[in-house]
């Protein structure tokens, strides 16, 4: 039977003469109301729900001595506390020792390339964690290249979040020559890398990677200075690629002639599911580019993220038909462009047809002096990338198409 874990952590503070975070304990005492039979644990400090005194170094190492007695916890959430490289080192250890952790989240501390360092020699012999997510923390070109390393050796990982990691050309380049040969990871997330030039050595060599990778099945590129040149090349290995099912090319520098060359992967893909352009500047032509390829030909995308791309009511008006004649597409964010009336008249008639729901969408209509309008909602493909509620689901999945079809993966 599991132990008591707010008691065995009491007990540990006190033989280590360390003090008692009243956050730690706090949690440890909902998780035994829940009679511990609960997988996840949540320690976030940015949690609104609880007063939070976020968990520093000497924290983590009494924390993992409670849970090396409590083997049924299986997804560990540490986002935005303390650990810093020190920690790092009690984390390394702790999964070296631990065989029951799957999931663990530590985006939002204060690990450095030191630390990385710890983490990656530790999961050369972890054989059980399936997905860590470091989003934020600072661990720099040295990191990704000891990251890069550790998936040379490392086949289990299937998820793995490098995003706002301040990484440099060489461990992207790195990271890519790797999963020419990895055949387990599954999941990639190398948003907002750090460029001191404009060239687009790593596009190319990330495109090279997906013409030959036969187990990614999403890759996050948001914030990669992406042209249209870049584009292409990642579109001509995606014409040969047939398993990446979610891409996200937010925050780049793409053109309606860069959405010409993802239309015409649209119209012969069958595998790609999610597709995020959002904060590009695809303006009308590109989004009647995707119209035609979404109204003909593509079956397989499930969810369309255009937002803020300069678009106005001409290419809003396309979408929509589009979407009305292509039943497998379920979710659209279209906020942020030029809405004007005949826009709003159109993606208002597909919620209230019901060909859309209101919680797969981002927009709302309402009507003022017999005008229809639409308003932002807080929906989105991502919607708790950085923010989850302390308990429970905040709002139906359905709410954030990432949760609901990548669940399905």
């Amino acid at each position: 039977m599991p132990v008591n874990m707010q008691q065995l952590y009491t007990e540990v503070c006190s033989e280590q003469n360390q003090p008692i975070n009243p956050f730690i304990a706090e949690i440890l005492s909902q998780t035994e109301e829940q009679e511990l039979y609960a997988s996840t644990l949540k320690l976030c400090g940015n949690n609104r729900l609880v007063q939070v005194q976020r968990v520093s170094d000497e924290d983590f190492l009494v924390l993992a001595q409670v849970l090396s007695k409590n083997s049924f916890i299986t997804n560990l959430d540490l986002r935005y506390n303390r650990v810093t490289d020190n920690g790092a080192a009690h984390i390394a250890t702790f999964l070296q020792n631990n065989s029951s952790v799957l999931c663990l989240n530590i985006m939002g501390n204060e690990i450095g390339t030191d630390g990385s360092e710890h983490i990656t020699k530790a999961l050369h012999r972890n054989t059980t964690l399936l997905s860590l997510r470091m989003t934020g923390d600072k661990i720099g070109n040295k990191g990704g290249m000891l990251f890069a390393s550790m998936l040379q050796i490392n086949s289990t990982l299937e998820e793995l979040d490098l995003g706002d990691c301040d990484l440099g050309i060489q461990s992207l380049i790195a990271l890519a020559t790797v999963l020419l040969q990895n055949k387990t990871l599954k999941s990639l997330n190398l948003n907002r890398p750090i460029f001191y030039v404009m060239q687009e050595d790593t596009t190319v060599h990330l495109s090279e990677m997906l013409r030959v990778n036969s187990t990614l099945q999403e890759l996050h590129l948001s914030k990669h200075e992406i042209t249209d040149f870049g584009v292409q090349r990642l579109c001509d290995a995606l014409h040969e690629n047939h398993t990446l099912k979610y891409l996200n090319l937010s925050c780049n520098k793409i053109t309606r002639d860069g959405v010409k060359y993802l239309a015409e992967v649209l119209k012969i893909n069958k595998t790609l599911e999610i597709l995020d352009l959002a904060s590009n500047r695809m303006e009308d032509d590109g989004a009647l580019y995707l119209a035609e390829a979404i109204y003909l030909y593509n079956r397989s995308l499930k969810a369309l993220s255009v937002v803020s791309n300069n678009i106005s009511g001409k290419g809003l008006q396309a979408l929509a038909a589009a979407i009305k004649a292509n039943n497998c597409l379920l979710y659209i964010y279209i906020w942020g462009n030029k809405i004007n009336q005949e826009a709003s008249m159109a993606f208002s008639q597909l919620l209230q047809s019901g060909r859309l729901s209101s919680s797969s969408t981002d927009v709302q209509p309402y009507v003022v002096d017999g005008r229809v309008c639409l308003a932002e909602i807080f929906h989105g493909l991502k919607k708790h990338y950085y923010w989850t509620p302390s308990y429970g689901m905040a709002d139906d999945p359905i709410c954030n198409s990432t949760f609901a079809i990548c669940n399905d993966y």
